[in-house]
């Protein structure tokens, strides 16, 4: 199946870079990744977040079929994770649609945002008002962190330095993840003890991977309904059409300045299944395409090319290594992630690297910031950390597969499937529904799609759990 065109084109109109900062502070990255291997075991974290976390409604709005809430509580990953979230994300603020009148039960399913989905005038617009009225369901809105809550009054979740919806550093869309998964247990708490039932997750792009991740974190059977998302994030960073907006620049100048990445960083990341690191000749076969497409120029396809022969040889006998973490967990959460703000260094700007040729002190090699293969080692190195903490193998499978539908674009340019694992091999059990066209299109005209989707989820649910709450 081919590439959606409008969603090449649709990126084309879009002149912001991703990760202008690169990949983070290594001691931030080192912090998440340890957490990721607590946070990615649903038996090691049921203790995490407390059953009476307190959760604030600060507004309330009456409207002709519903109710308005607005409401906060603060990130428990604050707390778990001291200082990782920036000051302003802090505070987690969310919007809670109460339909008037009840069909039947109470159900509530939460949205979480896509990329560049600020406030929540378009999750309100399109899907939680229209289910109201179409199935009399609450609905949820979490706004995620680094993302502007309103822009006419002064709260917000987005750094002060950050361009719009753009993560400045790689590091932060894994803080993100780890933010939503907490952040959602403190909501389904909440609304457990609200009284409402049943509950559900669901997104759309990357607030379907989101859900996705919370899901796995869950312990009971729930609901989930992710639309345009899949099996990982790597893809959508490497062979996907957002690949053009990557700073691969910068990237490839820390990469090769600070040997932490190859030397400390990479011995942290866990997961070494059959589509990790090594990416074979249906991936390099997606680039060409893809670049095509983009209309990169041939040395950048070629570097890319590379890649998928040097890293397929490598790692073809890793076989699957899911969750390798240490066993037990013996030391305490706050213990291990107590050390407050990281004292990291921010690397691989050019006052860095002093006249001598040393960094911080250190002789540093020039050459190597100039090796050809330096382009094929960030993508495979960009594929290894997202594997690490957005590959949904590497986390607990949900309760309840059964109650899984999957809405995904034949097209879609922006979440390749190609060279991954599917999520029917993850979560065996789940269904998986095909739209035709791309990523852009099922966006903007198949909203009526995903809501049949989730009210088939819920029913379902309701079907084989009827005696839960």
């Amino acid at each position: 199946m081919g590439v959606s065109r409008l969603d090449v084109f649709y990126r084309r109109l879009l002149l912001t870079k991703l990760f202008i900062g690169g990949w983070g502070k290594p001691e931030d990255l080192k912090r998440i990744f340890e957490f990721r291997k607590i946070i990615g075991d649903r038996e090691r974290c049921r203790s995490l977040v407390p059953e009476d976390y307190p959760v604030h409604i600060n507004k309330t709005e009456e409207h002709i079929d519903c109710h308005i809430h607005d409401g906060f509580f603060i990130s428990p990953l604050e707390h778990l994770v001291p200082g990782i979230l920036p000051a302003e994300a802090v505070k987690a603020r969310f919007q809670f649609i109460v339909p008037k009148r009840w069909q039947k039960n109470r159900p509530v399913c939460i949205h979480l945002a896509g990329t560049g989905d600020h406030s929540f005038w378009r999750r309100r617009t399109l899907m939680a008002r229209p289910m109201v009225k179409e199935a009399g369901m609450a609905s949820l809105l979490l706004e995620n962190p680094y993302y502007i809550l309103t822009l006419l009054v002064h709260g917000y979740r987005k750094p002060k330095d950050q361009l719009r919806s753009s993560l400045k550093n790689v590091s932060d869309l894994f803080v993100m993840g780890g933010a939503l998964i907490l952040e959602s247990t403190v909501l389904l708490r909440w609304l457990e003890r609200e009284g409402y039932w049943p509950l559900g997750m669901t997104g759309i792009s990357m607030g379907g991977y989101m859900a996705s991740l919370a899901v796995t974190n869950w312990p009971k059977p729930i609901p989930l309904i992710p639309c345009l998302s899949w099996s990982t994030a790597s893809s959508v960073f490497t062979t996907g059409v957002l690949s053009k907006a990557v700073k691969w620049t910068e990237l490839e100048k820390q990469y090769a300045i600070n040997s932490v990445y190859e030397e400390e960083i990479i011995k942290l990341l866990d997961y070494c299944g059959a589509d990790s690191f090594k990416m074979g000749p249906d991936f390099s076969k997606n680039v060409d395409s893809l670049e095509h497409l983009l209309g990169l120029s041939g040395d950048v396809r070629a570097s890319v090319g590379q890649n998928s022969k040097a890293g397929g040889k490598a790692e073809a006998g890793r076989g699957l290594l899911i969750g390798a973490g240490p066993e037990g967990g013996g030391a305490r959460v706050d213990q291990l992630f107590s050390s407050g703000n990281s004292n990291g260094r921010s690397l691989g700007t050019p006052r860095s690297l002093h006249a001598n040729g040393t960094l911080h002190g250190k002789k540093t090699d020039l050459a190597k910031c100039y090796r050809p293969s330096l382009h094929r080692e960030s993508i495979s190195f960009m594929k290894a950390v997202m594997d690490e903490c957005t590959h949904m193998a590497n986390f607990s499978v949900p309760v309840d597969t059964s109650l899984i539908i999957v809405v995904q674009a034949k097209e879609d340019a922006y979440i390749p499937r190609t060279g991954v694992l599917s999520l029917q091999e993850i979560w065996p059990g789940c269904e998986v529904r095909y739209l035709n066209g791309g990523h852009i299109s099922a966006y903007l005209f198949k909203q009526n799609i995903f809501r049949r989707a989730i009210y088939d989820t819920f029913d379902r649910f309701c079907l084989k759990y009827p005696n839960m709450h």
